[in-house]
């Protein structure tokens, strides 16, 4: 039966052990182990070593080199179970191994859902423009349960929503004051849906920013004609009135608006 001849620390790797071992044939190396492991079945020179035991020192090791490759990962940031699974799934783990170590990080608090999703909510509210809808859907695809994800996203209020949204209405304004009310409104949903934010606080942030006075319509209107009116220059009388009216209405603006315009421009 194969013993212990000799134990020796790595010289790169301190927290791992060589075992030599001597089979009646002379010493040669045998296998490394972690202390843990070394220490968890008492491995010391001279003791016997049967294929049992062999077997579960291999097992024990696994588990090892798995948990330390796991907590590396999470030395990084916080991981949820999912995402720490499919580290160590790609680490070409056994799916037997990673559910012990799973099993091990969560007996040393090393995985807590929970904890994340209410950290991972806070992060995107102080450092972030994005809507609940967005960061919930991002803390699924992370592998965060339904439930605490929702019991995080109620630290993200209303009020904080509706001012994070209309900062962005207002952003997008500053930047396009040209376009109409109406085309405007078109974009401002779309941009806001694609944040991450429900209709009624869409709804509210339009409403809000939308509160632009009629001579400012009026101010976008005439920028955008004089735009158009030098495009259809060619064009007199009923024609180049026609093809004003449908190129600004395609622009948002009212026909009221635009025919008050385009009288104005007649007097």
């Amino acid at each position: 039966m194969p013993t212990i001849s000799k134990i020796s620390i790595q010289k790169k790797r301190t927290d791992r052990y060589n075992i030599f071992i001597d089979n009646g044939k002379g010493e040669e190396y045998g296998f490394s182990v972690d202390e843990d492991v070394l220490i968890k079945h008492g491995l010391k020179k001279g003791m016997e070593l049967d294929e049992l035991l062999l077997s579960e020192i291999s097992y024990s090791d696994d588990i090892r080199k798995a948990y330390n490759t796991a907590v590396s990962y999470l030395a990084r940031m916080m991981r949820t179970e999912a995402e720490v699974k499919k580290h160590l799934a790609d680490n070409e783990i056994d799916e037997v191994i990673i559910q012990e170590v799973i099993h091990k990080l969560y007996e040393f608090q090393f995985l807590n859902d929970e904890q994340l999703a209410f950290a991972y909510v806070r992060t995107q509210m102080n450092t972030t423009d994005k809507g609940p809808l967005l960061v919930k859907r991002e803390l699924k695809e992370k592998g965060v349960a339904d439930a605490s994800i929702e019991l995080a996203l109620e630290e993200y209020s209303f009020d904080l929503q509706l001012e994070k949204a209309i900062a962005l209405c207002e952003k997008y304004m500053r930047k396009n004051k040209q376009e109409s009310q109406r085309v405007a409104k078109q974009k401002l949903d779309q941009l806001l849906f694609r944040k991450g934010y429900g209709s009624e606080i869409i709804g509210a942030a339009t409403d809000e920013i939308q509160s632009t006075s009629h001579d400012e319509e009026l101010e976008s209107l005439k920028y955008q004609a004089e735009k158009l009116s030098r495009k259809y220059s060619k064009y007199s009388g009923y024609e180049y009135e026609q093809k004003m009216k449908q190129a600004l209405f395609r622009k948002g603006f009212s026909i009221e608006l635009i025919t008050r315009y385009l009288e104005s421009e007649q007097d």
